[in-house]
């Protein structure tokens, strides 16, 4: 039998509007890569009345409920409380967590404040979920209502705390908890270039419910992310069934594909840069320098012996006539690089949509492509700063032979 699972949001911002809830969709794709679907989203205020009643019927239908918020030291802070009422367990003070709270606070060289005392405090029984990088540790409870068992894992709001307590404990809590028990591994492929559904198409029934191994898909600023998971007695197995299914996304895709795990189009990019012997320099107008911000983190994070990029001016909207052909070749003249990029300004293109010209070129050839904006302006933005930096990686890995990773 299947476990299902239902998501609580808590907190007044995000009922009231204030904050968009991320946390959410994060934890629904983590769970459907575990085999288990979500079949509810519940948002609830900062109230112990509310919080009550929604954890009472989440448990009543939910195998598996995640929440995330309510676990800070103010007065509004009740999951705990809320999880008390609704296990019927008092709470009790932990000992361990109060003593990683408290040194938490020492090694910043302050003392703790009396409200973060409260933050020690569980339902009895229940087991502590260890947050590495914050003072909120997560709540393990199991409850059991008119005869029913529901396990909830309830975690901080913060979303980089929250992944890493997911990564380190709840994750694999999760795995054990699937009937046959087993093992699962997962590997993410990066792809940029094309659309969600255009991707999906090209791959011959690989996203469909039940596939083993499971294939998803999701999207953000135009980079899709294909998670392969597999179930298998143990990681060896897992991996080998993976393999096999990421071929077929590589054959389908081909250099679609940038990159795996945490690779962004700037990483691959920079690569590509440095593996073909090149230095890049960057001129922008509609992208507001994000091209060369981007560039920049890159090479930040690579840490590479030598730089690829190697500058970049930003220049402002205006009649000044310049052309993404211009500002490449000027970027290219003004910083002695192997490529130049010009990013233009918006402007009309065709079916009243506002469009912007991306140019990269080089010492015997010029490459050009002719971006739609869309999605509104920061999104436009970056999906445009993002398109420039996929000119680079394919034109780079063109002339070193690099293949796509």
């Amino acid at each position: 039998m299947s476990l299902v699972g239902e998501v609580i949001a808590i907190g007044d911002e995000l009922v009231s509007g204030q904050r968009l809830d991320t946390n959410s969709r994060w934890i629904s794709a983590e769970l459907g890569v575990l085999g288990i679907p979500v079949t509810f989203h519940t948002t609830v205020a900062d109230t112990l009345e509310a919080g009550i009643d929604a954890f009472r019927i989440a448990c009543m239908r939910a195998d598996v409920v995640i929440a995330t918020g309510g676990l800070g030291p103010t007065a509004d802070d009740l999951t705990r409380d809320v999880l008390a009422v609704v296990s019927g367990a008092p709470l009790e003070e932990s000992p361990e967590a109060l003593a990683i709270i408290e040194s938490r606070f020492a090694r910043r060289g302050v003392a703790m404040p009396a409200s973060n005392r409260h933050q020690a405090a569980f339902p009895r029984g229940s087991r502590i979920i260890p947050n590495p990088h914050g003072t909120a540790p997560g709540i393990d409870v199991d409850v059991v209502l008119h005869g029913r068992s529901s396990r909830v894992f309830a975690l901080p709001g913060v979303p980089a705390e929250m992944r890493v307590m997911w990564e380190h404990t709840v994750g694999p809590a999760l795995v054990a908890l699937r009937p046959g028990g087993g093992t699962i591994v997962q590997r993410r492929i990066k792809c940029f270039g094309a659309g969600e559904s255009a991707i999906e198409a090209r791959l011959p029934d690989l996203v469909r419910r039940g596939r083993e191994p499971m294939v998803g898909i999701t999207a953000h600023e135009a980079t899709i992310t294909l998670r392969i998971a597999a179930a298998g007695t143990d990681e060896a197995a897992c991996r080998a069934a993976i393999a096999g299914t990421e071929s077929t996304i590589r054959a389908c895709l081909g250099e679609l594909v940038y990159g795996v795990e945490d690779d962004e189009i700037e990483d691959a990019a920079i690569d590509a840069v440095l593996e073909a012997g090149a230095t890049l320099a960057v001129a922008e107008i509609a992208t507001e320098g994000r091209v060369a911000a981007l560039l920049a983190q890159a090479q930040g994070r690579r840490g590479h012996a030598v730089s690829g990029f190697i500058g970049g001016i930003v220049h402002p909207p205006g009649p000044d006539g310049m052309t993404a052909d211009s500002l490449a070749a000027d970027a290219r003249r003004r910083f002695g690089a192997a490529l130049g990029l010009g990013i233009g300004a918006a402007r009309p293109g065709a079916e009243a949509r506002e469009v912007v010209d991306i140019v990269l070129v080089g010492a015997a050839s010029t490459r050009r492509c002719e971006h739609v904006l869309g999605g509104g302006p920061l999104l436009a933005a970056s999906r445009a700063a993002k398109t420039a930096v996929d000119l680079v990686r394919r034109e780079a890995a063109l002339a070193s032979g690099m293949r796509p990773r």
